[in-house]
């Protein structure tokens, strides 16, 4: 059962039978025979085939979403049961919300690569909520989240704080605003599922404003850059701005009300982790609050 799914889960990703085949070093009609035994074992169509697609039909999405489950769980166990007797090495899934994902874990990915060659990292980045649907469903073995985050069903151990500040292009003169004034200016706000989102909706609530500009955007690197150009200001963490302020191209707005401080959290499922997973752990709890450059 575990190589038709595999099968089906690789078919249903790529869209293409011909690619499948060369990917799982398959001949074109072992795939086809894999995919019609698992719709016999379903009973039920799984996918829609022409000349020029593939795609998944309802009940193709149903079985794609849980043989994603278990085939991480499977992968799990094998993993589980190589740590037995052998040193810390194989796969391990990590998934972080943007700002840890794409200006923290890479210092922390090095780190893991110098001293443990034989653990491969493969990384996904999403906001909060994304993250914390794909530990839940077994698809990642950890995530990294920001903010306040709370799933009966998942451990979340908060590890990192984080220093968020409102920030601006250099000639807008942000410094000189109040408090009050902030309203009526143009916010670039992350999207909703994002930590970053949910402190600055917390902020607003807090200092008593509803901005009535706001610009959704999904990433922070795009909010930046939108920044820079004078598109409007935004609440953004000391490790995205970084090196923009430190070289003055962006502007860090400072009154009593900064920084407004938050957490990053590891997210995991299950009580059970590999070697790998706990000396990634490991090296994430080292991390606290050092700079990349402390911590390399």
């Amino acid at each position: 059962m575990d190589q038709q799914l595999q099968v089906f889960v690789t078919v249903a990703e790529l869209k293409n039978f011909s690619r499948a085949a060369e990917k799982l070093h398959m001949t074109q009609p072992a795939v086809s025979q894999y995919i019609r035994s698992l719709e016999i074992t379903m009973g039920s169509k799984l996918l829609e085939r022409s000349n020029k697609f593939v795609r998944l039909n309802q009940a193709g999405e149903m079985v794609y979403y849980h043989a994603k489950e278990i085939l991480g769980l499977y992968t799990k166990m094998h993993d589980l049961m190589d740590d037995l007797i052998n040193q810390a090495s194989g796969s391990i899934s990590i998934g972080a919300s943007y700002t840890f994902g794409e200006y923290v874990l890479p210092h922390v990915i090095k780190r893991v690569h110098q001293h443990y060659p034989l653990i491969q990292p493969t990384i996904t980045i999403g906001n909060t909520f994304k993250i914390a649907n794909l530990v839940l469903s077994h698809q990642i073995d950890v995530g990294i989240v920001e903010g306040a985050f709370h799933d009966k069903h998942l451990v979340i151990e908060p590890f990192a704080e984080d220093l968020m500040y409102i920030v601006a292009a250099p000639n807008h003169g942000l410094a000189r605003k109040s408090i009050s004034e902030l309203e009526k200016e143009t916010w670039i706000v992350r999207e909703q599922g994002s930590g970053t989102r949910e402190v600055t909706e917390k902020m607003f609530q807090s200092i008593g404003i509803a901005p009535k500009e706001k610009l959704e955007f999904g990433s922070t690197q795009i909010i930046k850059e939108s920044i820079a150009a004078g598109l409007g200001i935004s609440l953004l963490s000391y490790w995205a701005i970084r090196e923009e302020s430190a070289r003055g191209s962006l502007s860090v707005m400072d009154v009593n009300l900064l920084p407004i401080k938050r957490e990053f959290s590891i997210v995991l499922r299950s009580p059970f982790q590999t070697k790998a997973l706990n000396v990634f752990l490991s090296l994430l709890r080292e991390f606290r609050s050092k700079s990349p450059q402390e911590f390399e």
